[in-house]
């Protein structure tokens, strides 16, 4: 399997964590690849991002997950821009996807 699976989590450029439905919602709303740090998709799988401004392409890196890398990831977000507030405790990746806040919906 090559695509990948909703939600993509997407960092920016200064690891503010986005939730975006799947790879063409993501695809549609990010503009700018050089604003793209990292990303995974709901396997926890890495993502890079390809393209032009206002025509990115997000495609698989690894189809080996990395979610001890994506649950890091999150913590951190949480830590610098949501304190005081917990980052999901699921330990299902799943569960814990499922809890992240999506935008755009």
């Amino acid at each position: 399997m090559t695509t990948p699976i909703g939600p993509v989590i997407i960092f920016d450029d200064e690891f503010h964590m986005y939730v975006l439905t799947d790879q063409a919602f993501a695809e549609a709303w990010w503009e700018m690849p050089d604003e793209f740090s990292c990303g995974f998709d709901a396997l926890a799988r890495p993502l890079s991002m390809t393209g032009e401004p206002h025509r990115v392409r997000l495609e698989l890196t690894d189809r080996e997950p990395d979610e001890a890398e994506l649950r890091r990831l999150v913590a951190n977000h949480y830590r610098r821009f949501l304190p005081g507030e917990a980052p999901p405790q699921a330990p299902a990746l799943a569960d814990f996807v499922a809890a992240l806040p999506r935008e755009g919906l």
